[in-house]
């Protein structure tokens, strides 16, 4: 069955439970301006629906043998524009660091009202013998004073206070004196007995102060005690804000994988979602809530005839810590509520049937409803969704009657995902916590469109919901090369290709070849110029990515609501970026590697004396010069590179070896170090170390060296080594200082390098080629054989001064 159901999104009236800084303007619909956009729901053939007996002393997960009630219904596939109306609202000038976003001001934590005037906070006050800071409305303040070194509790609170509003200001309560000696261990010991519940409750509070402390087993301990004093028919109201205040701290503990941790935190959301039923029953209320910096638990109890849908929102504040003032329960919404003036970190819209026969049906009894929200999934360990920087918001709902046909009919969400800088939402699930699975899942529920940067789900159950996201690196890309680095490197191209045809022609094609050693020495400089310029080349033309993620569709629109397996989206690899960076990094290495047995075969030759170098040292240089290159490129990308995840190999912003962690900071653990820069100084150094001791044995007086000729080919072969290393070493010298520099030598070093490494080809040029006389000198014929050179031409001469003269001497007839 298909119906076209209009749903239309109003501003928030002035109904809530709470007021605050966005509750003193008064927002009313407009009939009169719409702004239409359809979303595509899908609704499946059951309705989970949880029913809690009010008599319940414990929590239930439900197993395989005590399934949830489901409530058949049809296949219904709702097509429902939704409908923005616009706030007509005047511009507010926001006071203390107030921010204005439309239409409202957003208050610092520590201020309220509607221009952020009010203060929110108690100041700093000394109770007794205890001193506490400044501390939010609600929240709880630790005392300066630490228990002694030697006690069980040492470097904890003394004691707690909490800064609560009355007469009109905010005021710290008395102070709950904590008892040093006491452990976890005999809070738990103590709950079996009728001892002072609120004691126990604010004990177990300071030992859990410092959560990044907290061991798996703290974690353990302290979620039983929270669970039982939770269930406990003795626990007052501070007791429940003590064991809300445990927990929020505890969603801010990080502790290893750990089963009894793990099942006692999971455990506590059930005690959570009964507590959030029947708080406001305990307290004899309509509504009721408790909210800490990690945790909200909200209650009401409401009219069954009197309601046609609920809505509870959490209100976007200067941080993300939750606020009392900035939560807000809308106990009678016929419509989800949004529009201008109206900024939501999170909001979950219960609507309840319509029509005659269903309401005929509901006596004016109460509905019990309950919701908490949580900062985070710590307490959701989930087995397919791998969460490493997103912070995932759980909301939790929860409906009780008397009646059973008081079910709702849907359930729709609204999340927003917190900001990650230099990210983007990218795709996102609508997910509930299935308690038999122990993992989240899609069943029942769909998702909406983020064409507004929210995430928005819709489920035809009631339970624990989030929306988890993935996002995508906003990548800035490398400019193109500018017109000095293009002509840097065409000259470097230019000198290389003339330096390659010259020293070809004039040491493998000339008539005498001369000794194999000499040969051997032609042959790795002819490898340095051909792998500098294969290298120069692929530069050129392949650094900038041409396959960009940024390039991609953002999945967010897609309807599809698949469960996600990573909050972070990596593009697969299309291969023409990591080919070129695998290139480069083959190319660059070999350059330095055949200098490295260019200078040792010339140590071989000044050391031994030796005319000749040994018959098998061809085929090694050869092995060496482009072998061990080879094993570098394909032993690192055995081990960093995968098709799912190129980016532990190369980086995205250009064609290179990955060298920056997430937060721009060079990373020793990537490949740019341990894979290039730790071999290349190897290198250097090797290639320094070669230099010495050659200089060494050629300043030696010998009487070996007699001969003139080979004594000057030996210091030739010494210079070229020595001019080679310095032109390699000095530039990646330099790229080391621009790792290593601070702001002010930053961009100094940067341009020395980038003049360095772009005109190495150019400097080979003129130091090997130009400088040579035998290159002059066929230049010069060069030269001259083109000047030489005359074109024949078809000439014919005219006299046209004898002509004339002959012309003259004739007679004149008169």
């Amino acid at each position: 069955m298909t119906e076209q159901m209009p749903t239309t999104y109003y501003a928030p009236t002035n109904t809530t439970s709470n007021t605050g800084p966005y509750t003193n303007t008064t927002l009313t619909p407009t009939a009169n301006t719409t702004v239409t956009r359809e979303n595509t729901t899908t609704t499946t053939t059951t309705t989970n629906y949880y029913y809690t007996s009010p008599d319940t002393a414990s929590p239930t997960i439900p197993t395989s043998a005590a399934k949830p009630h489901t409530i058949p219904s049809t296949t219904t596939t709702t097509t429902s524009p939704t409908t923005v109306t616009p706030l007509s609202t005047t511009f507010l000038n926001c006071s203390n660091g107030g921010k204005y976003l439309d239409g409202v001001c957003i208050c610092p934590d520590e201020l309220t009202g509607e221009t952020c005037s009010k203060n929110n906070y108690c100041k700093k006050q000394t109770l007794g013998q205890f001193t506490f800071n400044s501390t939010l409305s609600g929240r709880f303040a630790y005392s300066n004073e630490k228990c002694k070194v030697g006690t069980s509790g040492a470097g904890k609170p003394q004691a707690l206070t909490r800064c609560l509003f009355m007469n009109g200001s905010a005021n710290f309560s008395h102070p709950q004196i904590f008892q040093c000696n006491l452990t976890l261990s005999d809070i738990q010991q103590n709950l079996t007995s009728p001892a002072d519940l609120e004691m126990l409750a604010t004990s177990t509070q300071i030992l859990t102060s410092n959560p990044e402390e907290l061991t798996a087993e703290n974690v353990t301990a302290a979620a039983e005690i929270v669970n039982t004093l939770l269930l406990s028919a003795n626990a007052t109201e501070n007791v429940r804000v003590a064991a809300v205040a445990t927990v929020s701290q505890l969603l801010n503990a990080t502790v290893p994988d750990d089963t009894k941790a793990k099942n006692a935190t999971l455990g506590l959301t059930v005690t959570l979602d009964q507590l959030s039923v029947n708080l406001s029953l305990n307290l004899n209320a309509s509504q009721s809530q408790i909210v800490q910096p990690n945790l909200v638990v909200q209650s009401a109890q409401i009219s069954a005839a009197g309601t046609q849908g609920v809505q509870f929102t959490s209100l976007k504040g200067d941080s993300d810590s939750f606020i009392a003032n900035r939560i807000q329960l809308n106990t009678n919404a016929t419509q989800v509520v949004v529009g201008n003036g109206f900024v939501a970190d999170a909001l979950i819209y219960i609507q309840f049937p319509k029509g005659e026969g269903v309401r005929g049906r509901q006596t004016d009894s109460n509905l019990s409803l309950g919701f908490v929200l949580y900062q985070n999934d710590r307490f959701f360990h989930s087995k397919h969704y791998m969460r490493q920087r997103a912070t995932i918001r759980v909301l939790s709902a929860s409906v009780r009657g008397q009646e059973p046909n008081m079910v709702p009919q849907y359930v729709e969400m609204i999340f927003r995902p917190i900001d990650i800088s230099g990210t983007s939402l990218y795709d996102f699930s609508c997910v509930f916590w299935n308690y038999i699975q122990k993992d989240w899942s899609t069943s029942g529920c769909s998702k909406g469109n983020t064409s507004d940067g929210l995430m928005r789900c819709f489920c035809n159950h009631t339970t624990n919901f989030a929306a988890l996201w993935s996002y995508r690196e906003n990548y800035e890309y490398a400019k193109a090369l500018d017109v000095s680095s293009n002509v840097g490197l065409s000259l470097s191209i230019l000198g290389l290709v003339v330096t390659i045809i010259y020293h070809i022609k004039e040491n493998f094609f000339s008539k005498s070849h001369g000794q194999q050693s000499n040969l051997n020495s032609k042959l790795a400089l002819l490898c340095i110029y051909l792998s500098l310029l294969a290298f120069i080349i692929t530069f050129l033309s392949g650094v900038q990515n041409s396959s960009r993620q940024n390039d991609t569709k953002v999945q967010g629109d897609d309807l599809t609501n698949d469960l996600l397996n990573s909050d972070e989206h990596i593009e697969p690899d299309r291969g023409s970026c990591t080919a070129v960076a695998a290139l480069l990094h083959f190319l660059l290495m070999a350059t330095f590697m055949w200098n490295s047995v260019y200078s040792t075969q010339l140590v071989l030759l000044v050391r031994s004396m030796r005319r000749s170098l040994p018959t098998h040292w061809t085929p090694l240089s050869v092995t060496l010069g482009w072998g061990v290159p080879a094993c570098f490129m394909v032993i690192t990308l055995a081990v960093t590179y995968r098709v799912d995840n190129p980016l532990g190999y190369r980086q995205e912003e250009f064609c290179w070896l990955a060298a920056l962690d997430r937060k721009q900071q060079f990373n020793f653990g990537k490949p740019m170090f341990w894979a290039f820069l730790l071999p290349i100084s190897l290198i250097l150094i090797y290639n320094i170390v070669l230099l010495v001791l050659t200089s060494m044995a050629t300043c030696k007086v010998d009487t070996r060296l007699t001969s003139s000729n080979k004594n000057s080919s030996l210091r030739r072969r010494f210079l070229i080594s020595l001019s080679l290393a310095l032109l390699l070493g000095l530039s990646w010298t330099l790229g080391y200082f621009v790792l290593l520099s601070s702001e002010k030598t930053h961009l100094i070093f940067s341009i020395l390098f980038c003049i360095c490494t772009t005109t190495q080809g150019l400097q080979i040029f003129i130091l090997f080629t130009a400088r040579r006389r035998a290159f002059r000198a066929t230049i010069s014929r060069s030269m001259q054989y083109i000047s030489s050179v005359n074109i024949p031409l078809n000439s014919r001469q005219y006299n046209l001064q004898r002509k004339w003269k002959n012309c003259n001497m004739r007679p004149t007839r008169i």
